[in-house]
């Protein structure tokens, strides 16, 4: 299954959500993220089907090992983004929503360049 740009940004929310909290559930997404629980939900089962997360009987959501390596490369990607703009001067809450959309599009090669380019 090829993640689409929204399901890489459920991805990474639930690992966020995880990181604070013990137990996520569908709610927490859609407060976190500010969507419905329609979409929620539907975005939550196509991530099942794909295997990148499971959900538990009593609505706790995990994810996989593939869903976790997705979700920590999205999120990887957005630290060093975000501060790869604010050494050049962005505003910091404009370099995390700038990075926020770049994330998803960059190539490995751009993005290990940028990498290379910070630790000088």
């Amino acid at each position: 299954m090829n993640l689409q740009e929204s399901g890489q940004m459920y991805l990474e929310t639930i690992l966020i959500l995880s990181k604070k909290n013990t137990h996520v559930r569908s709610i927490d997404v859609c407060e976190y993220m500010g969507f419905s629980k329609p979409s929620v939900s539907r975005a939550i089962g196509l991530l099942k089907k794909g295997e990148y997360i499971t959900v538990d009987k009593d609505g706790y959501i995990s994810l996989t090992d593939t869903g976790r390596e997705t979700a920590q490369k999205i999120y990887d990607r957005h630290d060093v983004l975000t501060d790869f703009l604010v050494s050049l001067g962005v505003d910091s809450e404009i370099a995390s929503a700038d990075a926020c959309k770049i994330e998803h599009h960059i190539s490995d090669e751009s993005f290990e360049a940028i990498k290379k380019a910070l630790k000088k």
